[in-house]
């Protein structure tokens, strides 16, 4: 059985290429879209402007199994990201660009929580994490030419703060 996890971290392709590079296995499933916005219809540009409050986030999916599953994403997308800024990631600025866990059930609410708390205490001393997590709403996948871009476009634009820490 597969498994949802939805995540926000400044600009969508990288964040989406850096899940894509560490769990080349194990992802049965990623796309990128917006979620969390007031928009029903939103659009890149819309999203851009900063109007709609939608982050640019990913979406995976995975089969739990002793490589993968809940915890390990959420440690990861700690590792790969800034959690400490508010509403940006490098030269990327604006809420679409926040740093936010999108939970599908309590279990995963339980475990971002957890995973958080665990990642604030080793890594970041000192720093506030800052990643809202909340709810899942709707998703809205991103337009076709946004999916999987990096791998269309092997030297577009990857934010230069998506890099592993720890």
């Amino acid at each position: 059985m597969t498994e949802k996890a939805t995540f926000a971290a400044g600009c969508f392709w990288g964040v989406e290429k850096a899940f894509q590079r560490h769990f080349k296995n194990e992802l049965t499933k990623t796309r990128v879209g917006y979620i969390g916005g007031i928009d029903n219809h939103p659009t890149y540009k819309k999203v851009c402007s900063g109007n709609t409050n939608h982050a640019e986030a990913l979406q995976i999916e995975y089969t739990p199994s002793e490589k993968i599953n809940y915890a390990t994403v959420v440690e990861f997308f700690y590792r790969m990201h800034d959690p400490t800024t508010l509403n940006y990631q490098g030269p990327d600025r604006g809420t679409q660009y926040r740093s936010a866990i999108f939970f599908h059930s309590p279990e995963q609410e339980e475990i971002a929580h957890q995973v958080t708390k665990e990642v604030q205490e080793k890594h970041f001393a000192g720093q506030k994490i800052v990643t809202q997590i909340v709810s899942a709403s709707t998703w809205y996948d991103a337009e076709d030419y946004h999916q999987k871009y990096l791998d269309k476009n092997p030297h577009g634009y990857e934010c230069p703060s998506h890099f592993l820490r720890w």
